[in-house]
């Protein structure tokens, strides 16, 4: 790979953005500033001499193709998703460069797929959504728990977060899904997304220490069930969280997230255990990390750099899982995140 290629970030300036430019610049790539308010990345620009700032609206194409060119990958980081996914792909496509993006919507994962999988295919380009830690850690691990099986019967991701102050984009992007929904849940079943009015189920469920057994929200349901079914025959794919987090999230009074380290990351930490069955045999993988925000940068931008440098599985619109080798992946993050795979 070339030294010093850009990237455009877009969303920069957001909590999600911000760790992202940082990590690209500490990987060696140059990162272009992009977004919809000039002075925000001005002000960001201002902590980062001699980064371009190139200020975008999603409802200007050509504001998007000036923010894109010269660039070598998009990585979207703006959400709602529902609204900046459609048409920063179609400029990274104009661009002819690969694109990623951070979305945990599941509706706009599910679009991204439906939409731009033939365009992409043809185009010869990567398209990789959801290459966040909702929706690209989940299916890296069950891809890499499912090893040489071809099928499995269900996959179980479970969170155990400590807690969850979301962001103000968290809260904009959960909104925008709520309303897409009516109000609705949704959850994956015999193969495909349904929506209920269920209420949803508090279980107990065996993480590994030094979490135990702690008590979680059954199907509170997260961009997995968009990712792992999307290339993984698996005809249930179920997610549950820590009652904890699940209360931070949903509580409009929570704060967000509060650094507490030279990096800028929360206290927050995580424990993801993923379990994958296939009759009466099971297999599992364990994720340990710090700060679900923070973790999410290296995951987008370990992305780019292996599209970059060929390291890839396919062409297309492609979760993580399919796109990339998900155990070299995953050790390729160890600085980041604590991996045990059993068996």
């Amino acid at each position: 790979m070339a030294a010093r290629q850009m990237v455009t970030v877009y969303g920069a300036y957001g909590h999600t953005g911000r760790f992202v430019v940082a990590h690209l610049r500490g990987r060696g790539l140059l990162p272009v500033l992009s977004g919809r308010d000039a002075h925000k990345l001005k002000a960001l620009a201002d902590e980062y001499p001699g980064v371009e700032v190139r200020p975008a609206s999603v409802d200007n194409p050509a504001s998007l193709d000036r923010a894109l060119a010269g660039a070598a990958a998009v990585i979207n980081c703006a959400g709602p998703f529902a609204t900046t996914a459609a048409p920063v792909i179609e400029a990274a496509l104009r661009a002819g460069i690969p694109y990623v993006d951070v979305a945990a919507e599941i509706e706009a994962n599910a679009d991204t797929f439906a939409h731009f999988a033939d365009r992409a295919r043809d185009a010869g380009t990567a398209i990789v959504p959801a290459m966040a830690f909702y929706g690209g850690l989940g299916d890296l691990l069950a891809t890499a728990a499912m090893g040489d099986w071809t099928e499995a019967n269900e996959a179980h991701i479970a969170y155990g977060l400590n807690n969850w102050a979301p962001t103000k984009g968290t809260r904009a992007a959960g909104k925008v899904s709520v309303d897409r929904r009516n109000g609705r849940r949704v959850r994956f079943t015999k193969g495909q997304l349904e929506y209920h009015n269920d209420d949803l189920p508090t279980l107990k469920w065996p993480f590994p220490d030094p979490l135990g057994l702690r008590a979680v929200i059954g199907e509170f349901t997260m961009a997995d069930v968009v990712t792992i079914p999307s290339h993984l025959s698996i005809p249930e794919v179920r997610t549950y969280m820590t009652t904890e987090a699940a209360r931070g999230v949903s509580a409009p009074d929570t704060p967000t997230p509060t650094a507490v380290d030279e990096y800028g990351r929360s206290a927050q930490t995580f424990l993801v255990d993923v379990v994958v069955r296939l009759g009466d045999t099971e297999r599992r993988a364990v994720a340990r990390g710090q700060d679900i925000y923070a973790v999410t940068a290296p995951l987008a931008v370990e992305a780019v750099d292996r599209i970059l440098t060929g390291r890839t599985r396919t062409v297309g619109v492609a979760s993580a899982g399919a796109m990339f080798d998900a155990p070299g992946f995953l050790r390729a993050l160890s600085s980041h995140i604590s991996l045990v795979l059993h068996p």
